[in-house]
């Protein structure tokens, strides 16, 4: 099974009813799509308020990708707000159990920054992190190309197999040892893939610019493209349960779109959505 989302509800106008308010967005964003990643959890542990409001404006069938705290993934430049990592690892466990008592996390997202490589220390962090998590599913990402190269490709793949972690399989520009390549292949019965766009000057230059986020994810996937990475999504799902694909393209608003293309090409049919409330005189997406 292939479910289709983006990162994050709030910042894609197309899928919008015309007279929403903000607190409609995740509503209207679930009427579209059965998955989102929670990315806003990368900055703050959400509240367990918060929490159960998205549970009650989703669908019984509708999942989260929740992010990781960036006090957990090494990318945390501020003053950590916890006492220590242990206090730190409990407040995100109480979060993704508010998602998982529901019924609603798919999986906790590990994304590691570009300078986390593949050496024995960063090895024994990640299994710290599933001692950890040991009740959740865990998906890792990595950012570093160590942990793809020759000499390290099958040791990476079969260590996130015997540790029963979910592979985070990535499109993104190849622009150096902080970009990995495109790795096709599941680790466990479940795949992630976070499709990040191809602008390898935004990747390169990011942190350089003011406005550097708003050019690292600048891209816009053409019909061969999309027709290519379809050809991926299902040869994975001939390898494992379910593959989660997120468009994390939206410096543009781009994600959108190239999400309901990539259904189309697939043509899949998601069931159990919000039911689409639409206005007068507004046409269907």
């Amino acid at each position: 099974m292939i479910k289709i989302g983006l990162t994050g509800w709030g910042d894609h106008p197309s899928i919008y009813r015309t007279n929403s308010s903000k607190r409609e967005k995740l509503y209207d964003y679930s009427s579209h799509f059965p998955i989102v990643e929670v990315d806003t959890s990368f900055y703050a542990i959400p509240s367990t308020t918060n929490i159960e409001k998205w549970v009650r404006e989703t669908p019984e069938q509708f999942q989260f990708i929740v992010k990781a705290y960036q006090g957990i993934t090494g990318h945390l430049r501020d003053e950590n707000p916890f006492e220590s990592r242990s206090e730190m690892f409990e407040a995100f466990r109480q979060c993704a159990k508010s998602f998982q008592s529901a019924n609603k996390l798919a999986m906790i997202l590990v994304q590691f920054p570009p300078w986390f490589d593949c050496t024995t220390k960063n090895v024994q962090y990640i299994r710290y992190i599933k001692q950890q998590f040991a009740d959740f599913p865990v998906a890792i990402e990595f950012r570093n190309q160590t942990w793809y190269s020759k000499e390290r490709k099958q040791e990476t793949l079969d260590f996130l197999n015997e540790n029963e972690f979910i592979h985070s399989v990535c499109d993104e520009p190849q622009a150096g040892v902080g970009s990995i390549p495109f790795v096709p292949i599941p680790t466990s019965n479940k795949t992630l893939v976070r499709i990040h766009g191809r602008n390898v000057f935004g990747w390169r230059n990011s942190g350089s610019t003011e406005n550097w986020r708003e050019v690292r994810f600048l891209y816009d996937y053409n019909d061969e493209e999309l027709y290519d990475l379809a050809s991926n999504m299902k040869k994975l799902e001939q390898q494992c349960d379910e593959v989660y694909v997120l468009f994390n393209n939206n410096s543009g608003h781009h994600a959108a779109k190239n999400a309901k293309t990539l259904q189309e090409i697939l043509d899949l049919d998601f069931e159990g959505l919000s039911p689409k409330q639409l206005d007068l005189f507004e046409g269907e997406f």
